[in-house]
């Protein structure tokens, strides 16, 4: 199955040169979210609100190609600080509470922007 880039209604064009979500062989990958809504910026209220809205970006993605979270097989997730971890996992099982994917989490020392939360996601039709 070739690659495919699905066009999502009402996502403008990055102006970052990468696709938001690409499918391939039965599997989505969607780039990796940040804690800020569409056309906005980072969320106030720390990791937990942030956290929430990266998987709230996550589900949004998902939804507009036909998938939602009990189809995610994989995720990455990236901390500016790993002191955040217990925060991040908790906001991160409201979405995943059962079944769960597979995780890596990984300590970075900044991400773009602002933002102290990224996740990358691989889900499965």
């Amino acid at each position: 199955m070739p690659k495919t880039v699905p066009q999502i209604p009402g996502l403008e064009p990055g102006r970052l040169p990468f696709s938001p979500v690409v499918e391939a062989n039965g599997l989505v990958f969607l780039a990796g979210q940040v804690g800020a809504p569409p056309r906005g910026e980072v969320v106030p209220g720390g990791t937990a609100a942030e956290t929430r809205q990266v998987l709230d970006n996550v589900g949004r993605l998902l939804r507009a190609v036909g998938l939602d979270y009990g189809d995610v097989v994989r995720c990455t997730v990236f901390l500016v600080d790993m002191a955040d971890f217990a925060v991040m996992n908790e906001v991160y099982r409201e979405y995943f509470p059962t079944d769960m994917p597979v995780r890596a989490t990984v300590g970075v020392s900044a991400l773009a922007g602002a933002y102290r939360v990224e996740i990358d996601v691989t889900a499965a039709r």
